[in-house]
């Protein structure tokens, strides 16, 4: 099923700034909030659909991208690592829907910070969620072209592996905060002329995590995480372009004591080549000939982005002409069609001709001057003027 317009979800027009969006989505969070409409799975879609929608406009580079290419084709997400690419297709579900609400506004962890002001009531203590990261990935026009696997160095914070992420000193363990008697959150209440407003917030005794560790671990000094250098393994698709971006779910930053892990965002960005020049999805190619070559024709083993082919040179060819090699340029992204090669020809004209060159030249111009009339240049002229 195809996605709908991010504007149109927000009921924005294409071009809106920051802050219309951030109040469009507000409104319409808001409205169609789980916990102000229990068991409606038309609201809680509509509020998922928004979230998902907020989570690429909010975001300049995003934005920018979205603006210029849309939504990527249908079928480039699930077992395609690219989630997110093109724009479009972030698959959000209910939890990350009230993160990105949670994130926008403020509040309490897990997703709870206007439950009390829904009617919902308070969550409870949620689990925390390690950081996302971001590493540019710079690629070579080959592959791009025939797609490529990546290890990627990433310094990221990993579960200590002495206390098992737990925080606790082995042969200890934890207990329940004082403050917020193992909620995680502590309230704050307020009345106005419009009600009784509830206010949330992490507890700050314990982090948020409703636990407190009287003897922490001596590695990690009870937060969980050590900070480590890993090795992740990333599979480009062939037919990216700088700007694109890739979502690693899982392969960010750790949480503190357990919880959900953030994700690896990759950048792509393409690297300049030494004889390609890229369009879209053709490239660009130019060769020197002869005039030799150039009157009589020629064959010629000429680079692509996947090996040397032979190229025919049509005798007559004029400088400036362009051949097409068909399939041998960059496939496009999410999509069976390939590109083409484009190849320039240049005419080399002879700057310092040797003895015997010059005697050939001279030939052709006393065939030329006595073969040819000058009045058929001049009327090509005059006809100009």
């Amino acid at each position: 099923m195809a996605k709908r317009d991010y504007y149109e979800v927000l009921g924005l027009a294409k071009g809106a700034d920051k802050a219309e969006i951030k109040k469009s989505y507000r409104k319409i969070a808001m409205k169609y909030h789980p916990d102000k409409n229990p068991g409606d799975t038309e609201a809680e879609t509509k509020f998922k659909e928004a979230a998902e929608a907020y989570s690429v406009l909010s975001d300049e580079q995003k934005k920018a991208h979205y603006d210029q290419f849309g939504h990527a084709p249908e079928g480039g997400m699930g077992g395609n690592p690219f989630d997110g690419f093109s724009g479009g297709g972030f698959g959000v579900d209910l939890s990350d829907a009230l993160r990105i609400f949670m994130d926008g506004f403020g509040g309490g962890t897990g997703g709870g910070g206007f439950g009390d002001l829904f009617g919902g009531g308070s969550r409870g203590r949620g689990r925390a969620r390690g950081a996302d990261l971001k590493v540019k990935l710079a690629l070579t026009l080959e592959e791009i072209a025939t797609g490529v696997t990546k290890k990627l160095k990433v310094k990221r914070y990993e579960t200590c592996s002495d206390c098992g992420g737990s925080g606790a000193r082995e042969g200890t363990g934890k207990s329940n905060c004082s403050v917020c008697h193992g909620r995680g959150e502590v309230q704050q209440v307020s009345r106005s002329m419009f009600g009784q407003f509830v206010n949330i917030q992490p507890c700050s005794n314990c982090d948020g995590t409703g636990e407190v560790i009287a003897h922490p671990c001596r590695t990690c000094r009870g937060d969980g995480r050590v900070r480590k250098e890993s090795v992740v393994s990333a599979k480009i698709p062939a037919g990216v372009h700088a700007g694109n971006y890739m979502t690693l779910r899982g392969e960010g930053n750790h949480a503190r004591r357990g919880g959900q892990k953030g994700d690896l965002i990759i950048l792509i960005d393409e690297r300049d080549h030494d004889l390609f020049i890229r369009d879209e999805d053709n490239i660009y190619l130019e060769i020197v000939i002869n005039m030799a070559q150039a009157v009589m024709g020629t064959d010629l083993e000429i680079p692509t982005l996947t090996g040397k082919v032979n190229l025919k040179i049509p005798s007559g060819s004029q400088s400036g002409k362009l051949l097409r090699l068909r399939g041998k340029g960059i496939p496009r992204l999410n999509s069976h069609l390939v590109g083409d090669q484009m190849v320039k020809i240049q005419i080399e004209t002879p700057s310092k001709p040797s003895k015997q060159e010059r005697e050939i030249y001279q030939r052709l111009a006393d065939y030329y001057g006595s073969n040819r009339s000058d009045n058929s240049i001049c009327r090509k002229i005059k006809s100009l003027l």
